[in-house]
């Protein structure tokens, strides 16, 4: 991924209440079920930061999350980015109300190009990745 490409935007609605969805991204126990099982900690405040590994392949990714940006039940932001590897960006998850369902839009910009030599680097893993985990797992956790 890289600074010049258009931020990721991945749009779901659920039919849960804000305060659910605002738990399922902001409690850690919650967070557990749906997104990285390994998160070591999380505190939804600005300046709270955490740092836990994934592998993939054979290879490390050790992320880096620091919280940028809060206004419960509405906003949370991260800056995003992993130790060892060039690449910066910042993930934003809006909440807000449409008719009888609530709605999440997940924006994910980068702010410093990634390697594009790595694929879970590439924006269509980027995307493929977002996808599931609010389409799918969180999604699938919600309304359950």
């Amino acid at each position: 991924m890289k600074n010049t490409d258009d931020p990721i935007v991945i749009e779901q609605t659920f039919n849960v209440s804000l305060l659910e969805i605002w738990c399922a991204i902001t409690e850690l126990n919650r967070m557990k079920e749906w997104f990285f099982k390994n998160i070591p900690s999380f505190e939804p405040k600005v300046g709270f930061e955490t740092r836990f590994i994934i592998k993939n392949e054979g290879r490390i990714f050790p992320h880096i999350w620091k919280i940028v940006e809060i206004d419960p039940e509405k906003r949370i932001a991260y800056n995003w980015k992993y130790e060892g590897y060039q690449g910066d960006s910042v993930v934003v998850f809006d909440l807000s109300q449409d008719k009888e369902v609530s709605k999440l839009t997940l924006t994910h910009q980068v702010t410093e190009d990634f390697p594009q030599n790595i694929e879970e680097f590439k924006r269509e893993s980027c995307l493929q990745g977002w996808k599931w985990f609010i389409k799918k797992s969180l999604k699938d956790y919600l309304e359950k």
